[in-house]
């Protein structure tokens, strides 16, 4: 699966597991949060897909998703990258080589 479509993807996870995106731009790196009683996910636009896609995967990682249908080769590269989070648990999601394609 292409990076882009799994970013769209995981974006509509994000957005099931009752989230609200928005995309800036800065020189932050994106994180989630509750502002005014609504979840929200920042995602800077400048930062590539992989970096998105990262940040997006780490927000669903704790989440239950047991009633959201996730199609099998979404479902495998977030297993594959909640792995990789936990073997690299001291590291920031940039410096991850995530390589989707």
């Amino acid at each position: 699966m292409k990076t882009e479509q799994l970013l769209i993807e995981l974006e509509q996870l994000v957005e099931q597991a009752g989230y609200t995106i928005r995309k800036e731009k800065g020189t932050f790196r994106g994180d989630s949060c509750v502002m005014e009683g609504e979840k929200l996910v920042v995602l800077n636009k400048k930062k590539p897909e992989q970096q998105q896609v990262g940040l997006l995967a780490r927000v669903l990682q704790d989440k239950p998703l047991r009633d959201i249908y996730i199609k099998p080769a979404v479902r495998k590269h977030l297993e594959e990258l909640w792995d990789r989070f936990e073997r690299f648990k001291d590291s920031e999601i940039e410096e991850l080589d995530i390589d989707l394609d």
